[in-house]
């Protein structure tokens, strides 16, 4: 039998860990609640969560010093991180993003949005796709032979669109910003600017957005997300 995920819950307001305690436990996930930021770096130690929730407007920490506190070296390796919480700013949503946040979710929230969005960053966790082969509905790529197919389609891409849409695809469901891309598939390393993000994904839209529904999504003032469009 499969080892159950550990969730990690830090958040002030016992309402919301009871809600989410009761709402993860119910999905067969292990849960230990923090309401202090220091208190949820101990339980890291101690509970070796594959996943935590993380409320930034903490008592003693915010959400994004306890983040920059875990380090990039985690225990166990990277450990995901999904912000839930009041601040809804752009600048907010960015510098979560930047510092390594792997989702983001303003309050007021949905209960039912928030385990999809874990178990998207799970299945992304636990390496998904180390066949070197990556599937999101209908699209299609391996990474060892360079293909990619939508439905039966082979899609003919430049080397750096392949770099791209493998970022989106290795990313999918969670929103990326322009800057985590150019970090990733360009390294900084190219002349010109920011819109070159933009050429790219409109490049790969018309190579695989025209072969069936969107997948491609533009969350405006954040980033893009590669997932499938809502029946």
């Amino acid at each position: 039998m499969a080892e159950p995920s550990r969730i990690l819950v830090v958040d002030d307001e016992p309402s919301i860990t009871d809600l989410l305690s009761m709402a993860l436990r119910y999905e067969g996930m292990e849960v230990e609640v923090s309401h202090l930021g220091r208190q949820a770096l101990e339980a890291m130690t101690k509970f070796r969560p594959h996943l935590v929730v993380l409320d930034v407007m903490l008592p003693d920490l915010s959400g994004f010093e306890v983040l920059e506190r875990m380090g990039r070296d985690r225990i166990g390796g990277r450990l995901p991180v999904l912000f839930l919480t009041a601040r809804d700013t752009l600048d907010d949503k960015l510098r979560g993003f930047t510092l390594g946040g792997d989702d983001y979710m303003t309050k007021p929230f949905s209960v039912e949005e928030l385990i999809v969005r874990v178990r998207a960053i799970l299945r992304r966790a636990h390496g998904e796709g180390d066949d070197g082969r990556l599937n999101v509905s209908d699209l299609r790529m391996d990474e060892e032979s360079h293909e990619v197919f939508r439905g039966s389609t082979s899609i003919e891409l430049t080397p750096t669109e392949f770099k791209l849409l493998h970022y989106l695809m290795l990313n999918s469901g969670r929103v990326v910003s322009k800057s985590q891309i150019l970090d990733r598939v360009w390294n900084y390393d190219f002349d010109g600017n920011a819109n070159v993000v933009e050429i790219y994904i409109s490049y790969l839209r018309k190579k695989i957005d025209a072969l069936g529904p969107r997948l491609i999504h533009t969350v405006r003032g954040v980033g893009y997300s590669l997932r499938p469009t809502p029946e």
